[in-house]
């Protein structure tokens, strides 16, 4: 291992040997001595003697070609701070960065950047990313590609820094996340400024004057833009979709509101309609050769990231034109909150569910028609809410999931509701959601029975059919009564409610005309259904209550099967009571079942 003083001999030596060759003519060797003489020099502690190498006026051509190996040791030294040959460090790292050539600069810098631990990714971007941005700067219009590799460097280093999710963790910033957040923007500032100049010269000339004379610069433009432009697709999709933005009555100065609202500025500074990008999944876009595909430039998850920080958070809505319609903005929308629901992470569903809500608020109720439903996204979104409704784990979002589910088929009018509730019954395999669906088509005949209200969807002769799709067991009289109770219990009080509220001389809802087919495909087999279950775990309660008496072990655990699958391993009283729990429910569903006979022995009889 090298000493100090060793190391500045050979330093001198290398340095002083190729003060004598012609410019560029270096060895391999000669580069490797000055790397690892000059670094050593550095690490111990000899910054003033190298900095008076690198300074002397005889020396600039070793510098320019060889100089950026000293990085390294340097940027230790500048990101430790408290080191005594500080001064002399940041005079050589300065003069390097005006000495040396900037693609070498450039693949040194973003090496350096190049980082695990937290504390050291947040302190390295903040000090590189300047010195990134003169680099960069020096190579005038042959930056493009160089700008795109350390903006998706940079991006990557700040996607290990662990998210602010709380207002305490955005202010006290403790990861200093925010404040590389302020770095990026402050790092494309320039070459954002470049490309909005260039595209306003590009206005003010004539087009004539310049289509044969800058089809050359027009390209380099064109590559800048597009690198800024996927940076801040990038950054829409993270950290923007990851984190929870606040309102300004929340958190006055937000650092992260304050980048989305940059990000947002920089896409117009660049010429990108904020207006065009939100209502993308509607609007075909000019080709533009040479540019890369739609669907790659555009991401659909930047676009919905995007879209909910208009719609839900109003930034830059000012730049939106207040022609378009509630309904044009949701057809658009809902395509993004498509998106964004299909996705399983909380962040992302939540904000799908921000922005179909927000969306939906601004239509009048009732008034979405039914040729809507032939667009896919419209079938698909309601599909996705049933998933956030049933099995996502937070329960904030499937009572979220729920509220807006219901405020969508508020906005559906008579005929869309009548063909939404078909397909909902058709498709969603779900009980619980097949009972809600059942509720809403009970309100919607309640409406429709009202005096001044009436409609051919959910009265007469259109409506058999929906109710030929409620009132049915799904598997006849085998049908699991307990996994398909809140279907069966929401269709009981259906047919309850017709048979109560129609009148017989009336039959405005034709159930009196098709009772004999609602007594056969559910009546009839719903109470054989139920027979066959309470017989089924009336055994099995006496079984367990034999096996509990005649217990071997003290601590004996018990296994019952029911419906022809095991139940998990319960005590024999858990056990128990989970048997009479199920007994209960039969007798609930027979209470009611008894209750419509004889309603309608009584009509009958009238």
């Amino acid at each position: 291992m090298k000493t100090a003083g060793m190391a500045l001999e050979q330093l001198s030596e290398v340095v002083q040997r190729c003060q004598a060759l012609p410019d560029d003519s270096y060895t391999t060797e000669d580069h490797n001595i000055f790397t690892v003489a000059g670094q050593t020099c550095i690490e111990e502690g000899n910054s003033a003697q190298v900095l008076s190498i690198v300074l002397d006026e005889k020396n600039q051509e070793i510098v320019r070609c060889m100089g950026w190996n000293l990085l390294p040791p340097l940027i230790q030294v500048l990101l430790k701070k408290e080191d005594k040959n500080l001064p002399q460090c940041l005079a050589i790292f300065n003069h390097l960065l005006e000495t040396c050539r900037p693609k070498e600069l450039l693949i040194g810098l973003l090496e350096q950047l190049e980082q695990d631990d937290p504390d050291t990714i947040a302190e390295s971007l903040h000090l590189l990313l300047k010195p990134l941005q003169k680099v960069l700067v020096r190579l005038g219009g042959r930056k493009a590609s160089s700008l795109g590799m350390a903006l998706s460097s940079v991006l990557d280093q700040v996607a290990k820094l662990p998210l602010p999710h709380t207002k305490e963790q955005e202010e006290d910033d403790v990861f200093s996340f925010c404040r590389c957040c302020t770095d990026m923007i402050d790092f494309v500032r320039p070459f954002v400024q470049e490309v909005r100049h260039n595209l306003l010269n590009n206005v003010m000339q004539s087009e004539t004057a310049n289509r044969t004379v800058g089809r050359q610069g027009k390209d380099k433009e064109d590559e800048l833009r597009t690198e800024l432009l996927k940076f801040c697709m990038k950054s829409l999709s993270h950290p923007l979709l990851e984190v929870h933005l606040k309102d300004p009555d929340t958190l006055a100065l937000s650092p992260l509101r304050t980048f989305a609202t940059e990000i947002l500025n920089i896409l117009g500074s660049i010429g990108e309609s904020l207006s065009s990008l939100v209502h993308q999944p509607l609007l075909k876009r000019k080709q533009v050769p040479g540019f890369l595909e739609e669907v790659v430039r555009y991401p659909k998850e930047s676009l919905a990231s995007l879209a909910h920080l208009v719609f839900v958070h109003h930034l830059a809505a000012d730049t939106f034109p207040t022609v378009f319609s509630p309904v044009f903005s949701l057809r658009c929308n809902i395509e993004h909150v498509s998106v964004l629901l299909s996705r399983t992470e909380e962040s992302k569903l939540q904000k799908g569910l921000e922005l179909y809500e927000k969306s939906l608020v601004r239509v009048e109720d009732g008034s979405l028609r039914a040729d809507l439903l032939e667009i896919k996204t419209f079938l698909t979104v309601p599909q996705n809410l049933i998933k956030v409704m049933t099995i996502c784990p937070k329960h904030e979002l499937r009572t979220k999931g729920l509220k807006v589910f219901q405020l969508s088929i508020d906005k559906f009018n008579t005929e869309a509701k009548y063909r939404f509730f078909q397909y909902m019954l058709k498709t969603s395999n779900h009980s619980g959601v097949e009972g809600y669906i059942i509720k809403n088509i009970k309100n919607q005949i309640d409406i429709a029975l009202q005096p001044g209200n009436s409609n051919v969807w959910f009265e007469g002769i259109q409506l058999m059919p929906l109710l030929r799709k409620v009132l049915i067991l799904p598997d006849g009289p085998e049908t699991d009564l307990l996994q398909y109770l809140d279907r069966v219990m929401e269709s009981l009080n259906l047919l309850r409610y017709l048979v109560i509220r129609d009148k017989v001389t009336e039959n405005q809802t034709g159930i009196w005309t098709e009772l004999y087919k609602v007594e056969d495909m559910f009546m009839k087999p719903l109470r054989v259904g139920v027979n066959m279950s309470r017989a089924h775990y009336e055994r099995e309660l006496q079984n367990t209550m034999e096996a509990k008496k005649s217990k071997a072990k003290e601590e004996s655990v018990l296994s019952v099967s029911v419906g022809g699958e095991e139940l998990p391993s319960m005590t024999p009283e858990s056990q128990i009571q989970a048997l009479h729990s199920a007994l209960h429910t039969f007798d609930m569903i027979e209470s009611v079942l008894a209750r419509i006979e004889e309603l309608i022995e009584v009509k009958d009889n009238l």
